[in-house]
This record gives structure tokens, C-alpha cells and sequence, in this order.
């Protein structure tokens, strides 16, 4: 095992950059944060705390949290002022950054590409939050990593209390093609539907469109050159969107293909898998009727951990005024039959959900 991290340096004061820097810094590590935009490494040092004095110190590792098209030109900035960098990547495409980093010349051994499975649609650093990596999966495609680096890499992980999963980097490339990139396109083709629409009509819009159209507030600097790097992987995929579309336009009228359509769709939903990447599992939901008084929340998760029980998912659901309101718990099927009876022994108005 590597010596403990005494001094990281980042280059890259975006959403992810800035969110490590913040995690480091709270578990001690000395953070050195630079970034081409003066304005986003001013504001991102000030959130950190000063760390200018880190400029002229040899670090321990190198993070480079920049957009993937940036990589190889920032390495090569690196290893000038530093012969013995390390390399920790965390960009969202590994495959072309990895091909651009050798042609470099530099030694693959001290280059760790690795993934946060982490962000928000809002990028920069003042949405930049320590505790983003908190129980979410961070890829690390590691083959033929020198040692020293992969336990670097694993410790940063351990400090922003993100989850590790090892991949290699053709797997990582499918996996997020799927379930990032892909999602990423329908919501930002969807979103652009609305700019023809009418006012009168986007005054009819509820959660269902801001939902599925959420991720479409992304950067675009940044995914153009996130889609682009992954084409490969991901034109397969739209490829079989566009079947799929091509099928429910020529059907549009058969209630039949169009109920399998949306059946196919919860099919599809119920294998996103639960916490830390495992294994999807079948939650029991139930709905606890509150009144409109400070602390009902407190006192049901109170009650939740005297039956020892664990609460995997919670949702409210209140009108201003009304005086009642509705929290939804989502438990495993054992845990909701132990909570169930407990709660109702407590006076509590438990109904059985979904």
C-alpha cells in the first residue's frame, strides 16, 4: 500500500474537480486547484480555501478534471513541470482519452483512468458539493496501472466516499453509452421539442416533463465532445432507439403495440439496480398519512430506527394548506412487514403502497 496522500493537485475547477477538491480538503489532504478560466479557479480556491501557496510544491498525485478533448495537451503541460507525474483520470469517456495520452509518448503505467459516477446538470463550481461522490459507484479501469498509482486512485475514492468498481476500459465505454450518454441524447432531443411549443401549453407542464428533461440543462461544450468520443458505443444504441420510435410511429393507433411499449419500458426500469451498483432489488413502498406539524418526519425515521430497519428510498407529497400530507418509504419486503406492524403499534396511519 501506497503512503497516505499528503498533497493532490487538480487541474480543472468544473462541477467534478471542484466537488474532489472539497472532499480532500475536508479529510486533510493539501489541494492544489488550477483551471484555464481564471474566474472558476478564483471562485473555486475561495471555496476550498487559499491554497495558491501549493503552485510551486511537487504533488502526490495529479487529478485532471478536465473536458476529455483537453486531456493529452494538460499532460503534456504536467510532465514538464513535474518528470514524475502521476495521472488520475476521471473523464467520462476512457477509450479515446487513453489512445490520445499514448500517442503522447507518456507512460501509460502513471495514467489511471477512473469515473466518478457522479454529477449534476448544473456545471461549475459553484455547484460543486463534497459530499457529490457520497455512495456512488466510481469506475476504475486500472489493467496495467503502476501499483503505487491504483492505490492512489483507491484512496482518493475511500476519501470522497464514492463505492469502486472495476471495469475494463471497452466495458466502461458500453456501460455508460447505456445508462449516461444514451439518456443524455433522448433528454436533450426531447427538450428541444418544447422550443416550438406554445406558452399556453408549457403552462400545462408537471413533473413528468421536468423529469425527463432535467439532464437536458447539461453543458454543451462539454457532452459534444463526451458523445463524440463515445460514437462507437453509442450509435448502436440509437440505431435501436430509432427502431423503436420508427415501430411506435407506424403503430401509433394499435392500443396493443403501444401498451407493450410501455410495458416494455417498467420491464426495463425495474433492472436499474439498486444501491452501490448491486443487484436490482424488489422494494415494498409504504404510505404513512402525517399531520401538518413540525416534526412527523423526524419522529416516523426515529421510529424506523428503533425497528431497526433500514429505509432505502423516501418521498413527500404535501399541498401548502392542507392538513394532512404523505410520506412514501420504500423498504426491502422483510423490513416493510417489521416496520409496518411496528409503526401502526405507535398510532402511526401506515397503508400498503406499491
Amino acid at each position: 500500500m501506497s503512503k497516505s496522500l499528503t498533497h493532490v493537485r487538480i487541474v480543472g475547477a468544473g462541477l467534478i474537480g471542484t466537488s474532489i477538491a472539497l472532499a480532500l480538503r475536508s479529510q486533510g489532504v493539501k489541494v492544489s486547484l488550477f483551471d484555464s478560466d481564471s474566474r472558476a479557479q478564483s471562485l473555486a480556491r475561495d471555496l476550498i480555501g487559499d491554497q495558491s501557496e501549493g503552485d510551486l510544491l511537487i504533488e502526490d498525485l495529479c487529478i485532471v478534471a478536465t473536458p476529455p478533448d483537453a486531456i493529452s495537451a494538460v499532460i503534456a503541460a504536467e510532465v514538464s513541470r513535474n518528470p514524475s507525474l502521476r495521472v488520475m483520470d476521471i473523464s467520462s469517456i476512457k477509450t479515446k482519452p487513453l489512445l490520445e495520452v499514448s500517442a503522447l509518448g507518456f507512460d501509460k503505467r502513471f495514467f489511471a483512468p477512473t469515473h466518478p459516477m457522479a454529477g449534476r446538470e448544473v456545471s461549475g463550481p459553484e455547484s460543486a458539493r463534497g459530499d457529490l461522490f457520497q455512495g456512488r459507484p466510481w469506475i476504475l479501469c486500472l489493467d496495467g496501472v503502476d501499483p503505487e498509482l491504483a492505490d492512489m486512485t483507491g484512496e482518493v475514492i475511500s476519501l470522497c466516499g464514492a463505492v469502486a468498481l472495476n471495469r475494463s476500459v471497452e466495458e466502461h465505454d458500453r456501460a455508460v453509452a447505456l445508462v449516461s450518454h444514451l439518456p443524455q441524447i433522448v433528454a436533450s432531443l426531447l427538450a428541444a421539442q418544447l422550443s416550438d411549443g406554445q406558452g399556453s401549453d408549457l403552462e400545462l407542464a408537471g413533473a413528468g416533463l421536468r423529469d425527463t428533461t432535467r439532464i437536458a440543462d447539461s453543458d454543451s461544450e462539454l457532452w459534444s465532445q463526451i458523445l463524440a468520443g463515445n460514437s462507437s458505443a453509442l450509435r448502436p444504441l440509437l440505431i435501436n432507439l430509432q427502431k423503436d420510435l420508427s415501430r411506435a410511429i407506424e403503430h401509433l393507433e394499435d392500443p396493443a403495440v403501444m401498451g407493450q411499449l410501455i410495458a416494455d419500458g417498467r420491464r426495463g426500469r425495474a433492472m436499474i439496480p439498486g444501491k452501490h451498483g448491486g443487484q436490482a432489488r424488489n422494494y415494498t413502498y409504504l404510505a404513512i398519512v402525517i399531520d401538518d406539524k413540525p416534526g412527523q418526519l423526524a419522529a416516523i425515521i426515529e421510529a424506523c430506527a428503533a425497528a431497526q430497519v433500514n429505509i432505502e428510498d423516501l418521498a413527500i407529497e404535501h399541498t401548502p394548506g392542507q392538513q394532512t400530507g404523505l410520506i412514501t418509504l420504500a423498504f426491502s419486503p422483510e423490513d416493510a412487514t417489521i416496520v409496518s406492524s411496528h409503526l401502526e403499534k405507535e398510532g402511526w396511519k401506515v397503508h400498503p403502497s406499491r
